[in-house]
């Protein structure tokens, strides 16, 4: 009997599923011909598959919509991208066709809001929300989004000092604002309370001192943040929970307070068995804040999402050329690609990220246990851990074979190029310092000076596609 790969995984899973079929022996990824991309192409490459982004988009709203209808519940609902999961113009043009909401991380994100704007790819009617530790030069372009006329932007104070910073910033227009609660991270983490937010304790009366009776600032949103993301679990109910209430607390003492935002986001499928019930979560979320809300005698808050990875990472995909099999031990077979993972995909490699792996060819070969290995020099660079017993499960094949075997991670849109530091790009746009080379002159005196200056707002735009396109 010959237990072929594709045996393995129809026995094993649901198949085919969205966004993965066969055509002639070969995979597919939503409809494209993988097979061809390889050939036009060559390996390795990366790929985003756009028209993805809106169909999470729309599945979102149509989730949300439907279950405000459902349970008669009076806010609004709206999308927010969040940028820092991929700031690459074409993915972000893509996504504001579906009239998204932005949520920017860092003053770079201001410019390039400022960009899209004067591409027309964004009006000032656009709701922006903006979250990220607020330095003086992030606030004070904040501030120059009021100033050309984007009134529907809200600052998330992320502690108490970064509203004495922004009273610094002078200007004639009212700001919203809005105050992140921290959370309780999770049992197993390393700390017990989140770093970003501002103390439960404290927020109330913070409004009550600073905000309430201040002319210049307007509250409109409370900001909570699960880091695991929204899960049917007893941890993210009870934060959610805490925050629900800081926030009809809140609502009792703010007219103006009119937003809760969820923050979090949805887990995305990393492997061919993941399983999450999307209405059931949003429709738990509408009926609890509805039943809080009227049991309190509070108005119903509108509610925010910052889905980023959600929105993205399953629109993305990585493909490379098995170069060589090695037989290490009795037990043991590597199979090397022809680049690096921890460049490549460095969520696996830093934080265990599980991705969907799969081959594109060879399909009707027998399978066999391996590990993956990357041409880089490190010992860490490699990948052997996946959904069926934690190890990789691939077909075997014949080094003679004229034609080589091909393996996809996909779902890979989310992060994993500013990680990389993909062209220079960095995480939240934060950009690289200025670096200064120290050295000794010939009478043993100190000599430095600048090797290459701060990376700059045109170098990022440059990078992320931002400049080239001149409409």
């Amino acid at each position: 009997m010959k237990n072929t790969y594709f045996d393995l995984i129809e026995q094993s899973y649901y198949f085919p599923q969205e966004g993965f079929d066969l055509r002639d022996n070969s995979l597919t990824f939503n409809g494209v011909s993988l097979k061809y991309l390889i050939e036009k192409h060559g390996t390795p490459f990366r790929f985003m598959y756009l028209p993805k982004i809106g169909d999470q988009i729309k599945k979102t709203r149509n989730l949300f919509n439907r279950a405000i209808k459902n349970n008669g519940y009076q806010g609004k609902y709206h999308f927010c991208y969040c940028t820092k999961c991929n700031h690459f113009y074409h993915v972000i043009k893509e996504a504001l066709k579906h009239n998204v909401n932005l949520e920017t991380s860092s003053s770079f994100d201001i410019d390039l809001i400022l960009n899209l704007f004067e591409k027309k790819k964004i009006d000032k009617n656009r709701i922006i929300v903006h979250n990220g530790y607020k330095t003086d030069e992030y606030l004070q372009k904040i501030v120059k989004l009021y100033e050309v006329g984007f009134k529907n932007s809200i600052i998330i104070l992320d502690s108490l000092q970064e509203f004495d910073r922004l009273k610094e910033v002078k200007t004639k227009h009212k700001i919203q604002i809005g105050l992140r609660m921290a959370i309780n991270e999770e049992a197993q983490s390393a700390y017990y309370t989140s770093r970003l937010g501002i103390a439960p304790s404290e927020i109330i009366k913070f409004f009550q001192e600073n905000i309430r009776d201040n002319k210049n600032y307007e509250l409109k949103m409370l900001h909570f943040f699960v880091d695991s993301g929204i899960k049917d679990t007893l941890y993210y109910w009870g934060e959610f929970q805490k925050a629900l209430n800081l926030y009809i607390d809140l609502k009792k003492e703010s007219e103006n307070l009119s937003a809760f935002n969820l923050g979090g986001g949805f887990p995305i499928r990393n492997h061919l068995g993941f399983e999450y019930n999307y209405e059931y979560m949003i429709n738990e979320i509408i009926k609890n804040v509805k039943y809080a809300c009227t049991k309190e005698n509070v108005m119903e808050p509108d509610l925010f999402t910052e889905f980023g990875k959600y929105t993205v990472g399953e629109a993305g995909a990585i493909i490379f050329k098995v170069l060589e099999q090695k037989k290490q031990n009795d037990t043991e077979t590597w199979y090397i690609i022809n680049n690096s993972l921890m460049n490549t995909i460095p969520d696996a490699w830093g934080i265990h990220e599980k991705f969907i792996l799969l081959p594109i060819n060879k399909w009707n070969n027998e399978y066999g246990r391996v590990n993956i290995g990357g041409i880089s020099c490190d010992h860490s660079d490699y990948y052997n851990s996946e959904d069926l017993n934690q190890e990789v499960l691939l077909p075997k094949y014949d080094e003679k074979d004229k034609e080589p075997l091909y393996l996809g991670f996909f779902h890979t849109g989310a992060y994993q190029d500013s990680i990389s530091g993909y062209g220079g790009i960095k995480h939240c746009l934060i950009p690289s310092p200025k670096h200064v080379i120290i050295d000794r002159d010939d009478k043993g005196n100190f000599v430095d000076y600048v090797y290459r200056e701060e990376q700059s707002v045109t170098e990022m735009f440059n990078i992320l596609g931002y400049n080239k396109d001149k409409e």
